[in-house]
C-alpha cells in the first residue's frame, strides 16, 4: 500500500511540473505567394508626377515564432520582371545606367532583426541589395496578419505591407538625378502560405 501511495504521489508531482512548464512554440516556415506578392516603387518624374511601377517576379521565405517575437524574412526579386506600364521603358530601366539586369538580374533583402510590438512585426531591419551593393535599411510594416488560408486547407497565410525611402544614387543607379528623383521608396505587399 505504501509503494502505492509513493507512485501516486510521484505521479501526481510528474503531471504537475508537466503542467508548470511553458509550451515552447516552433518556427513555422512560409514561401512567399508569388501570386500575391508585389515589390513597387515610386519616384518624382521631373517634379510632374509620382511615377509608380513595380516587380511582377517575387519569391522567398518568412520564418516565424510570434510567441517569441523572433522572425527571419528573405526576399528575391526579378529585376528583369519590371513592369512600369511602358514596354519601351521597361527595356529602358534595364540598362546599365538604371538596373542593369544583364549584371544583376536579381536584387535581395536579408533582415537581420525584426522588431515587434504585441506580437506582431513593426519594422524589419537588414540588408538590401541592389545592382551588387548593400546597404542596411529599415522597412515600416504597417499592417500585418496571420490567419488560416481561405484557399489552402490546413495552412496558415501571413500578410504584411512594408515600405523604406531609399536613394537609387547609392546603388549606382542616379542616373539623370536630382531632376528625376533620387528618393524612391519601395513598398511590398506581401502574402506567404505556411509550408
Amino acid at each position: 500500500m505504501k509503494t502505492l501511495t509513493k507512485l501516486s504521489t510521484a505521479l501526481v508531482i510528474a503531471g504537475a511540473a508537466l503542467a508548470a512548464t511553458p509550451v515552447i512554440a516552433a518556427s513555422e516556415t512560409y514561401i512567399v505567394d508569388g501570386d500575391h506578392t508585389f515589390p513597387r516603387f515610386s519616384y518624382s518624374h521631373f517634379g510632374l508626377s509620382t511615377q509608380l511601377s513595380q516587380f511582377s517576379n517575387t519569391s522567398g521565405t518568412v520564418i516565424l515564432d510570434q510567441a517569441a517575437s523572433t522572425a527571419e524574412v528573405n526576399i528575391e526579386i526579378d529585376m528583369t520582371s519590371v513592369s512600369t506600364g511602358s514596354t519601351l521603358f521597361d527595356e529602358h530601366i534595364q540598362d546599365a545606367d538604371f538596373l542593369d539586369t544583364v549584371q544583376y538580374p536579381t536584387a535581395t533583402f536579408k533582415s537581420s532583426k525584426v522588431h515587434f510590438n504585441d506580437g506582431e512585426p513593426v519594422a524589419l531591419e537588414g540588408d538590401l541589395t541592389i545592382k551588387g551593393i548593400t546597404k542596411p535599411v529599415t522597412l515600416t510594416v504597417t499592417n500585418f496578419t496571420k490567419m488560416p488560408h481561405p484557399m489552402v486547407e490546413g495552412k496558415d497565410a501571413i500578410g504584411a505591407d512594408a515600405h523604406v525611402t531609399i536613394k537609387r544614387s547609392e546603388f549606382n543607379a542616379g542616373k539623370y538625378a536630382p531632376h528625376v528623383g533620387d528618393e524612391v521608396t519601395i513598398s511590398i505587399a506581401l502574402e506567404a502560405i505556411q509550408q
